[in-house]
């Protein structure tokens, strides 16, 4: 079967990720629906209700993953997934995860208008708590899914008020029965907004990712002397906060020594005792190390663990750093990075390579199937925000790439 014309209804996305939108909708234009929530039950009941009406069944795992499928011709082949999530940040956009998880419905949608059938069946997912901004860790549904942390650990995760991961999801109906990880994926893809301000000033339409950044997260500690910030002179002073601050510019160094993907981030500060007229006895602060491969990463950790053992010692102060947290950078498997490259060539869509700065389920998905995302600018860059915008004919450009590519993995069946 001929499928060069077939193309997606850019309206019908645009529409259905306006529906959802209403779900938690905020006075700003964003949107409220954090994780397992009724507001995150209301959520995927629609998708799950729209899934069904495009004659998709539902499966659920144990930590509420939510899998709905399109049969193939030959059901015994591995599922070609595209997904992402539908909780967002407590101050969230409309796009944010849900544009993935709409763009991979809107293909099912299209096959089914053109009646076209797959080799392959075809799976739209939503992963549980990808934003952690409910329960920690972040990516907790992919997480469990891939084995990066156990079931366990995950239901034991409490809120703030003390509930936990498996009991809301027993309150809202989804946690399931399958075992995750035990669902198969024959390829998988992810659709995104980029969240950063590249795409949009170069004037691209598609970005195609070869990779996600690998980082280091640090918590770094300066201990000197509260003091009287009067009587006590400046070469007598044990003044943490100065002391901080050189460590802290030279996070920025470390970021700017290793173009063009080096990132250094000082993000938290706590001083005590923060007070005007008193000498800071103690400065706690993060550190965010990121870059595109494990040797240049490696390399960044080094140079400010010598840093500020160097500092330590000319200061007399004492100073600890101890990594908190690491994800090693994730390259995609080129076959799906090729079949996006392909699909946005085939299309011609202006495009450019895009390395991700943030955190996906594909990282997660990548250690188990090949996995590849496509990235649409979202306005001026900015995400996680209220104010989170994307054009709608981007957002449809990107969903014909992933049509595309999702069906050169399926396999049309003449």
């Amino acid at each position: 079967m001929n499928t060069d014309g077939v193309r997606i209804n850019g309206d019908r996305l645009w529409n259905s990720l306006m529906e959802l939108a209403q779900i938690g909708a905020t006075a700003k234009g964003g949107v409220k629906r954090l994780a397992l929530t009724d507001l995150d039950k209301q959520g995927r009941d629609l998708v799950t209700g729209w899934a069904r009406e495009a004659g998709m069944s539902v499966t659920v795992d144990q930590i509420g993953n939510v899998f709905m499928r399109r049969d193939g011709t030959n059901n015994a082949l591995p599922p070609i997934v595209s997904g992402s999530h539908i909780d967002t940040q407590p101050t969230g956009g409309k796009f944010d995860g849900n544009y993935g998880v709409l763009a991979a419905l809107e293909v099912v949608r299209t096959l089914n208008d053109h009646q076209i059938k797959t080799e392959a069946p075809i799976e739209v997912a939503f992963w549980t708590n990808e934003e952690g901004s409910r329960f920690v860790p972040v990516m907790m549904g992919s997480g469990v899914f891939c084995g990066a942390f156990s079931l366990e650990h995950a239901y034991a995760a409490k809120d703030v008020d003390g509930k936990t991961v498996k009991d809301e999801l027993e309150r809202i109906g989804y946690l399931g029965q399958q075992t995750p990880g035990d669902h198969p994926i024959g390829a998988y893809f992810e659709t995104h907004i980029e969240q950063g301000p590249v795409l949009e000033d170069a004037d691209k339409v598609i970005g195609v990712v070869p990779a996600v950044m690998g980082l280091s997260w640090y918590d770094c500690v300066v201990t000197g002397m509260e003091a009287h910030a009067g009587p006590t002179p400046m070469h007598l002073r044990k003044d943490a906060l100065q002391i901080a601050t050189r460590i802290m510019q030279e996070v920025v160094n470390i970021g700017n020594r290793y173009p063009p993907y080096g990132r250094g981030t000082v993000g938290m500060v706590q001083v005590f005792p923060n007070s005007r007229n008193v000498i800071p006895g103690e400065v706690k602060f993060s550190i965010d190390l990121r870059n595109v491969n494990d040797a240049l990463l490696n390399t960044m950790h080094e140079e400010i663990l010598t840093f500020v053992g160097k500092t330590a010692s000319d200061s007399g102060l004492n100073i600890t750093i101890d990594r908190v947290s690491y994800y090693p950078p994730c390259p995609f498997h080129p076959d799906c990075v090729d079949a996006v490259r392909s699909a946005t060539d085939k299309l011609g869509y202006s495009t450019m390579d895009v390395v991700s700065g943030a955190g996906h389920d594909a990282i997660y998905t990548a250690r188990l199937a090949p996995s590849g995302m496509i990235f649409v600018p979202c306005k001026d860059g900015i995400s996680h925000n209220e104010i989170e915008d994307a054009k709608s004919e981007h957002l449809e450009a990107g969903c014909n790439v992933l049509l595309l590519a999702m069906l050169e993995r399926a396999k049309v069946v003449a």
